[in-house]
Formats: C-alpha cells, structure tokens, sequence
C-alpha cells in the first residue's frame, strides 16, 4: 500500500510541479506527517526529492527526473492502454491497480506522445458491455494501413475522408470528424459526425482513409460508452431506415422535410434546386415521400430507390397510355 502511495507521490510532483505538504496530503488523502516520511523514504531511495522554504515553498522534483520504459515506443504504449480494457479491470476486481498501471504507461512515454496517450481512455472503447450494433460472430478483416490512418485522425482530432461502402450503396467519399473507435466481438465501428449529424461507420466497409489537416469539430471530451448505446438504441428503434440523397424545387421543400426524420445535409445545385441528404424510417416510407412530390422532387441516390420511383412510374404510364375499357 505503500508503495503505491510512492508512486503516486512522484506522479504528483512530476505531473503538477511544486507541491506543499499540506496539498500533498490532501491529495493523497494522508496526513501531513506521513506525506513528510514519505519523502525522506524517496530521497533515500534515490529519488530526488528537494524541499524549498518560504511562503510559496513546497516539495519539487529535480527538473528532468522522470521514470522511464527501456525501448518503450508510441505504438506499444498505446497497445498496452488498450489492452487494459475495463471492463476486464472491473470483472477481476483491479480496476483501481489497472488505473494505476495505466498512468504509469503514459507517464514513461516520450513527452511528444504524452498527451495523446492521455486521451486514448476517452477514445477507444473496447468490447462495451452491450454489444448494441453487433449481429455477427465472425471477425471482420480490414487492411492495417486503414485502420492506422483512422486511429491517427481520431487521436490526432483532425477531419477523416473515408471511401466507404454503405450497405446496399456504391462506395463514395465522405468528409467526417471522428470522435472515437469502438470494437464489439473483434469488430470495428468509427463514431463520428458527418454535417453535424451523428454517423456511425463499420471499419470493415472502410475502403480507404486520409487524415486530413483541417481539425475535426468534435467536443473535447466525449463519453464514448454512452454515446455507443445512444446510438446503439436508435439503431434498434429506428427500424430499416434508409438516408437518401434528393433534388428538390425549393418551393416543396418544407413538404418533403415535414415528413423525413432528419435532414443530414443541405446544398443548392446550379439550377438552383436544393440538394438534400435525409434519413426516411423504411424504404416504403422513402418512396412514398417522394412520389408525392412527383416531377418536384428527384431520388439520386440509392439505385434501388431509383429503380422503384422508376418502375411505379412506368407502371402508371403503361395503365394509362392507351384508351381504357368502354371508352369510345
């Protein structure tokens, strides 16, 4: 126990500076006489230890002293913060001794790194305990130089264009700012933001990815097990839904956004009709949004979608292009 008390005495002094025994001791929540042993006990160990006088005195480490990790690099710290998921912590009781060994990692890293590192624990979530998005077993493979270019962005807090292929869509670029990595049953999951609306993309449908310089717009701390089950639970109610990308006269605007869920995106085309990206609860909702706007309003993108508008309409013509049953 004391030990521990040691250490967390030297990462103190080295994180925060000069430090009274006073403020030692409420930090370590001893009493000031055993925050005064403590540090004779470091100096004799080699630690160096110096006390100043006066009334803004305190206890300080020499300049430049700091524990190290012998051939320790970016990468491999990094690996090991990962790998002390919590939720393993906590099913074995070492949450507090894992906290422990994880501040110790980042301490002995490079001073370069220190501060990305400090930051991994808010961005990566392993294995969360509800497993909200994740209907299969079998692991996903995608290519290492991807997933570094991801996790670089994510780190580093920069936009990330992404070639992705949704389901049932072509591949197509997109802009987004990453928040955070999420890995369910060997599974990976990137949650970001795209326009500002929540997006959620499958690693393993990730075709090719450039971090870009431009920093990503995200909140500087993010809770990522809530944020992966408040997506997770939208997922779960919002039924098939399904996101389109619609040309529309701006005089029916309002009618097709009075009936979507969200409008994710919004431009104007040179013949000055609007370029809407919108999110539908099901495909028969989609269609039947749109075939209300008739020649107002046209579907680009998914095919399928399309396809349908298409095929009804051609439906419609074939019934009506000749002269009906009793007519003269």
């Amino acid at each position: 126990m004391r030990a521990d008390r040691l250490v967390s005495l030297v990462l103190l002094l080295r994180r925060r500076g000069r430090l009274s025994a006073t403020t030692l001791a409420r930090e370590l929540e001893v009493s000031t006489r055993t925050v005064l042993r403590d540090i004779e006990a470091l100096s004799a160990a080699g630690v160096p230890v110096y006390a100043e006088r006066g009334r803004h005195g305190g206890f300080a480490l020499l300049p430049g002293f700091r524990t190290e990790l012998t051939g320790l690099n970016h990468d491999e710290a990094l690996a090991l913060l990962i790998a002390g998921s919590r939720r393993g912590a906590r099913a074995f009781g070492l949450g507090s001794a894992l906290a422990s060994a994880m501040l110790k990692v980042v301490d002995a890293l490079p001073e370069s790194h220190r501060a990305t590192a400090a930051g991994v624990a808010e961005r990566l979530l392993i294995d969360p305990e509800t497993d909200l998005l994740s209907r299969r077993a079998a692991p996903e493979e995608v290519p290492d130089a991807v997933v570094a270019e991801i996790r670089r962005a994510v780190f580093a807090g920069h936009k990330l264009r992404l070639h992705y292929a949704a389901a049932g869509q072509g591949p197509r670029w997109r802009t987004v700012d990453p928040i955070g990595l999420v890995t369910v049953r060997d599974q990976g999951y990137l949650l970001a933001t795209r326009s500002g609306a929540d997006r959620t993309y499958r690693l393993s449908r990730v075709l090719a990815a450039e971090e870009l310089d431009e920093p990503a717009q995200r909140p500087d701390r993010v809770d990522l097990d809530r944020a992966w089950q408040e997506r997770g639970t939208r997922f779960r109610t919002g039924g098939d839904q399904v996101t389109a990308l619609v040309r529309v006269d701006p005089a029916r605007r309002e009618e097709l956004v009075g009936t979507a869920l969200a409008v994710l995106a919004e431009g104007t085309d040179a013949d000055g009709r609007l370029r809407l990206e919108v999110t539908f609860q099901d495909p028969r909702h989609a269609e039947w949004a749109l075939w209300q706007l008739a020649t107002d309003a046209e579907a680009l993108a998914p095919r399928w979608l399309r396809t349908s508008l298409r095929d009804r309409a051609t439906a419609i013509a074939t019934r009506y292009g000749g002269p009906g049953p009793g007519c003269a």
